[in-house]
């Protein structure tokens, strides 16, 4: 029986798009159409397949005036940000000027007797499954270098953002690239833990929860598939005692409520010298209580919706959790928060990491403060967690920001900013955050594989 994905918009509940998932059959078909494709693909110049995926890339870019307000239906983004293509386009434009020097041949040696260098062949196949929050930035993350690399590529979106994947089709069979190549494909749980489990990708990389990595990782059991993840995150923030105290509040409050809270590298944590404690409190709660929020359509909302009501009440909860234990709630209930939805940003104090809300992931408009005296205090907290993406550090010395940095368990250390990709550095976590690593030169390390050839010349 035919499964069907629905998208609940978060603006008031209703049903904005469905789609019939395709049967194991069918998937499996079209998978071996995508390995029929990719040897003719790999067997084209890689400059010729870089100009296709930038043109591809370029004619999502001509879609935006669409794909915003959609995105705003589908997941409650504010339409005054302007999308993702901003992004979407600097990711994919960095790797695509790296290819050739990531990809080149690593020269080992040659002689009168033998020639040796490794090459990076792709792996083949590329499953990429991605997730709602910054659907069109995430996705191009694996899609560009998979495809520049010479893999075929199949995509899976998110329910939540079910009209992503089939924008991306579109925009890139325009501009050139083979439609079984790159596929973007309405699946199933079951019919994806057959796919990966069947053995039909040779590599699968999963950004969302950390359950739906555990997922990914159970199905691949045994088949020797590649699995990169990118799982949950608790990012947290410390405010040395010389850190420029006005950035540091613009910076992190934004990173903590931004897209309602809703970023993979978001801050959910804040750790302030006490020195600054006070006016840090202070000044971050007359940013929250400056925001509004209302309907992502209308361009004076800051913030929107949450994408969905079991993730606003999951939220909630943690919030009341935290204030039964003794936490103070700063900010009072907003006119438009429904108790669904529309959730009021939230900025707790009297926090500790007993509470779930300095433990577990919120993924939402709520960041917990607390007040430290010390580097090693701040340290011993920032480390007290399941999760490590990436970590914030606030202060003027750069030589104690990388000391820091050293010690603390995270996949990205930031000095002064928070909450940004740099397609020039590796994307990556430790902890349940994940394994494997996106973007920058190890992004196409991990979407190929070596190959190495020891050849030996006749000379007589």
């Amino acid at each position: 029986m035919t499964e069907v994905l629905t998208c609940i918009s978060p603006i008031d509940g209703s049903v904005f798009a469905t789609r019939d998932t395709l049967s194991a059959d069918a998937a499996f078909d079209a998978v071996a159409r995508a390995r029929t494709a990719q040897a003719d693909w790999a067997a084209r110049p890689l400059q010729e397949r870089i100009d296709l995926v930038l043109a591809g890339v370029a004619a999502v870019g001509a879609m935006n005036d669409d794909i915003v307000p959609e995105l705003a239906r589908m997941m409650g983004r504010p339409v005054r940000y302007g999308g993702e293509f901003g992004g979407f386009e600097e990711r994919a434009t960095h790797m695509a000027n790296i290819a050739a020097e990531a990809l080149a041949d690593i020269e080992v040696g040659e002689d009168a007797t033998f020639k040796r260098l490794i090459k990076r062949v792709p792996h083949g196949v590329v499953f990429v499954v991605a997730p709602w929050n910054y659907p069109y930035m995430t996705a191009i993350n694996t899609v560009a270098p998979a495809l520049i690399a010479g893999n075929a590529v199949m995509l899976k979106h998110a329910t939540q953002t079910l009209l992503v994947g089939e924008r991306m089709a579109q925009a890139f069979h325009g501009a050139g690239i083979p439609a079984d190549l790159f596929q973007n494909l309405f699946l199933s749980h079951d019919t994806t833990n057959t796919l990966i489990a069947g053995n039909a990708f040779d590599f699968v990389n999963f950004t969302g929860s950390v359950g739906g990595g555990q997922a990914m990782e159970r199905a691949a059991a045994g088949t020797f598939t590649g699995v990169g993840t990118e799982l949950g995150g608790k990012d947290p923030g410390y405010v040395m005692e010389d850190a420029d105290l006005d950035a540091a509040v613009d910076t992190l409050i934004d990173g903590a409520m931004f897209n309602s809270g809703q970023c993979c590298c978001g801050i959910e944590r804040i750790y302030v010298h006490d020195s600054l404690y006070d006016d840090f409190v202070a000044k971050a709660i007359e940013t929250v209580r400056g925001y509004r929020l209302g309907n992502p359509l209308d361009p004076d909302t800051t913030i929107g919706p949450m994408a969905n009501l079991r993730f606003a009440t999951e939220v909630r909860a943690q919030i009341a959790e935290a204030v039964a234990d003794g936490a103070t709630a700063h900010i009072a209930p907003f006119a438009e928060d429904d108790g669904g939805a529309y959730l009021t940003p939230q900025i707790l104090t009297g926090v500790t990491h007993d509470m779930r809300v300095m433990r577990d992931e919120s993924f939402g408009p709520v960041v917990g403060i607390m007040k430290v005296s010390s580097d090693d205090e701040a340290i011993a907290l920032m480390n007290d967690s399941d999760f490590g993406l990436t970590a914030s550090l606030w202060t003027r010395d750069l030589d104690r920001a990388m000391a820091v940095g050293d010690r603390i368990e995270t996949g990205t250390v930031f000095m002064n900013r928070a909450d940004y990709l740099d397609p020039g550095l590796c994307w990556t976590g430790c902890k349940n955050t994940g394994r494997g690593g996106g973007l920058s030169v190890i992004g196409f390390h991990n979407l190929t594989r070596p190959k190495s050839y020891h050849l030996k010349k006749v000379t007589g």
